[in-house]
């Protein structure tokens, strides 16, 4: 074992002072490029086409308002993109990356951004390595993929330099710091917290949505164009009209809607004490039915402590004893190792019986730490780790500790014999019943997984009140229904992400916690991967969520967070399913039976710039927790859309008939009128869509009243002054207003039974 010497304090500290922090300042956001991003593609472009057309048309008007409209969309998005960027920036903030390092000859925790050149750091499995250093001592395998791109696990040893942001894998070393900050090969030390990775499932499910819109808008498209040639009518007039009709069905604030609604959840969560890496993650947690939890530092207090000891040689126990001190890790001690050291330093043994020549820390692939010692038999070498392995290694044969009850079992072998079992315990925590049950309450299955025996493992489930029965992983492989299952015991590593993958083929929606660098795989396949306290690295990098306090506690937070980002995105999606539909047929219909469009292009465009807005807010509106998962179903959905788009179409299509008998060759008042039923219709929708209560009895967040009532207020206005839009008199504002309100209560009692027939949600 090599001793080395690092850093004073005092060197350190001048050092840090005079060259700086181990970082980099990240790349200020730039709003320009986002705004000039949202220019360039599909929802712009529609806008970019019609724009195009009423230029060659000569429509400087018009084209004006395609402009506003366009750098509406893509400037909000901008703004957007940047709230989400600052909130996700002020929460890695909360996170860094620690590191042990010795200075004035002691083994010290700092964050990394202090490290500076020569200091001398222990590295080991599940760390990303700082900075870019020299090994001096032992050996690791890295992931190098962040910097080569590939995967390969990659060999280091003494002499070989390491790079900053790598991964390492396996092993443990001793490495002098060469390289920080600006200087190092990845430029600065690599950030846990990183943007989406993915869509999750509700943005996946919307964005088919969009697609079955763009579909009916070509549909209606060929309809339209078809009996305009039968018709004889000139085509090109009606391009821009077609143009409006894709941009007012399409929408092209989903992805503000989105960012508004998932950062603010962030910003929440993080003032609760969890931080958020993928905001997709959010989203799913609505979902989620089954949590996999790890037993120990998560339902139990992660303090084990020796409880009894079996000697199965005819060595001292107290040898026995220090052999398995001498394989533990006295820099960065596990959990097992602490409790052995404490065992030990309480039994007064003495430290003096061997010379330790190395030691190489437990390694999760082998299921055991070792050690290399010299005694008067010459060298030999002691393993501390799993029973199961060591007996197996040993070919030990003793059936005594089938019946020793609860408990986890930490072998010691000498060489090619067992000589001794330690069983450990550790206590639930005090708070994790309550917090299982305020989990269950929502309809979320828990299921334990541990290393641990049947027996420990049942005993635990029983204290935490999980219900059912604990079964091993040979067990669990051959099951195909988990009802009463509470946990899986003697789970290796290697085994989780096999259940997260068993559990989504069966249709779950899987929450998982984790903290060591093998449940990395598994943090990354589950929907909501999140990473608990005292996670390595690693861990923190692969899940979707970082709990800054322990315990099962604060996941009741994040099941929160998603179910309001779900009922903001379901009003979302139901009201731009209705009003889509209403607006397409309304459309359509009115060009078929008179030859002309019902609203004028201005109209079109107020219309889609006033929907917006109010879309824009939804993130930000109130909403009530639903105490199980939720499910989207598109064919519901469709259903309860279908009530609302069919009801208002008849009454639209009834008013529209009316107005064109009475004002036969006044185009734009009738668009006026028209236009004044489509905003406010609208906008009852999402009154009534936004909650599963009557209308009458839930009210919404200050900003969506703000845009309801403004979207109004101005709409009113436009038409008494005749801004934009053709005048229609107070009185036909006042119709159009109170026939909305009526029909719209009639309607939202066909809601109410909807929800009763159908129990969605």
């Amino acid at each position: 074992m090599v001793e080395i010497n690092g850093l004073t304090n005092e060197d350190a500290a001048a050092k840090l002072k005079s060259e700086g922090y181990n970082e980099v300042p990240e790349a200020p956001f730039s709003l320009s490029k986002q705004i000039l991003k949202r220019l360039w593609e599909p929802n712009a472009w529609i806008l970019e086409a019609a724009l195009f057309v009423e230029i060659i048309l000569g429509k400087p008007f018009q084209a004006a308002f395609i402009i506003v409209l366009l750098l509406f969309a893509a400037t909000n998005g901008a703004f957007q993109a940047r709230k989400a960027h600052r909130n996700l920036s002020s929460l890695s903030q909360d996170l860094t990356i620690k590191v042990s390092v010795k200075r004035s000859g002691k083994w010290i925790s700092i964050p990394s951004r202090e490290l500076v050149l020569g200091d001398i750091v222990n590295l080991q499995q599940g760390n990303i390595i700082p900075a870019d250093m020299k090994i001096i001592d032992g050996s690791i395998e890295t992931n190098e993929s962040s910097i080569t791109g590939e995967a390969n696990s990659i060999s280091h040893h003494e002499g070989d330099t390491i790079f900053s942001g790598t991964e390492i894998l396996e092993g443990q070393s001793i490495a002098e710091v060469t390289a920080v900050g600006l200087n190092s090969r990845a430029g600065k030390t690599t950030s846990l917290l990183t943007n989406t990775t993915a869509p999750g499932h509700l943005q996946t499910l919307l964005s088919k949505i969009i697609g079955y819109l763009a579909i009916i808008d070509v549909v209606l498209t060929v309809i339209i164009l078809g009996v305009a040639l039968i018709r004889h009518q000139n085509i090109l007039n009606l391009i821009p009209f077609i143009a409006m009709l894709f941009i007012s069905t399409i929408p092209i604030t989903m992805p503000s809607s989105f960012s508004v609604a998932n950062s603010i959840e962030a910003k929440i969560l993080s003032k609760k004490n969890i931080l958020v890496s993928d905001l997709a993650g959010i989203q799913d947690a609505a979902n989620l039915n089954v949590l996999l939890s790890d037993k120990t530092g998560t339902i139990t207090n992660n303090r084990p402590e020796v409880v009894e000891f079996h000697n199965y040689s005819q060595l001292p126990d107290e040898y026995i004893w220090s052999l398995a001190e001498s394989a533990t890790n006295e820099r960065q001690p596990s959990v097992v190792d602490k409790a052995v050291q404490v065992f030990v330093k309480q039994k007064n043994v003495a430290s003096d019986q061997f010379k330790i020549d190395e030691v190489t820390a437990f390694n999760p692939k082998f299921g055991y730490s070792q050690s290399s010692i010299t005694n008067n038999q010459g060298q030999q070498t002691v393993r501390l780790g799993s029973f199961s392995i060591l007996a197996e290694k040993t070919n030990f044969t003793d059936e005594t500790h089938a019946d020793m009850g609860a408990g986890r079992s930490v072998a010691v072998s000498l060489d090619d014999k067992l000589v001794g079992l330690f069983i450990l315990e550790d206590q639930p925590r005090s708070d994790s019943p309550a917090a299982i049950k305020s989990i269950k309450d929502r309809g979320v299955r828990i299921i334990m997984m541990t290393g641990d025996n049947k027996i420990t493992a049942q005993t635990v489930a029983d204290q935490v009140d999980l219900g059912g029965k604990v079964v091993s992983y040979d067990e669990f492989q051959k099951l195909d229904n988990y009802d009463n299952i509470a946990g899986v015991a003697e789970v290796l590593p290697e085994h989780k992400l096999a259940i997260v993958k068993k559990f989504q083929k069966s249709g779950y929606i899987v929450g998982m916690t984790g903290d060591g660098v093998n449940d990395a795989p598994a943090l990354k396949q589950a929907e909501v991967g999140i990473a608990v306290n005292n996670a390595v690295d690693l861990a923190k990098r692969s899940a979707r969520f970082i709990l800054m306090t322990p315990g099962l506690g604060s996941i009741v937070e994040i099941l929160d967070s998603g179910h309001r980002v779900y009922q903001r995105m379901m009003t979302w999606t139901i009201t731009k399913l209705a009003r889509a539909a209403e607006l397409m047929i309304l459309l359509t219909l009115g060009f078929l039976t008179w030859g002309v469009e019902p609203l004028t292009l201005n109209a079109m465009i107020l219309l889609t710039l006033f929907n917006n807005l109010v879309t824009i807010v939804l993130g930000t509106d109130r909403t009530t927790i639903t105490y199980h998962p939720e499910t989207w179903d598109l064919k519901r959905l469709n259903k309860l859309a279908g009530v609302f788009a069919i009801g208002w179409s008849i009454v639209g299509y009834a008013l529209m008939w009316y107005v064109n008998n009475l004002y036969p060759h006044q185009n734009e008042k009738k668009s006026t009128i028209i236009y004044l039923f489509l905003i406010l219709s609208a906008l009852m929708m999402i009154l009534m869509t936004r909650t599963k209560k009557p209308v009458w009895r839930d009210y919404p967040s200050k900003w969506v009243a703000i845009a309801i009532g403004g979207d109004m207020l101005v709409s009113f206005i436009l038409a008494y002054f005749g801004i934009m839009i053709a005048k229609v008199s107070i009185g036909w504002m006042a119709v159009v207003l109170i026939g909305v309100i009526i029909f719209g209560i009639l309607l939202d009692l066909f809601k109410l039974l909807f929800y009763k027939v159908e129990k969605v949600g």
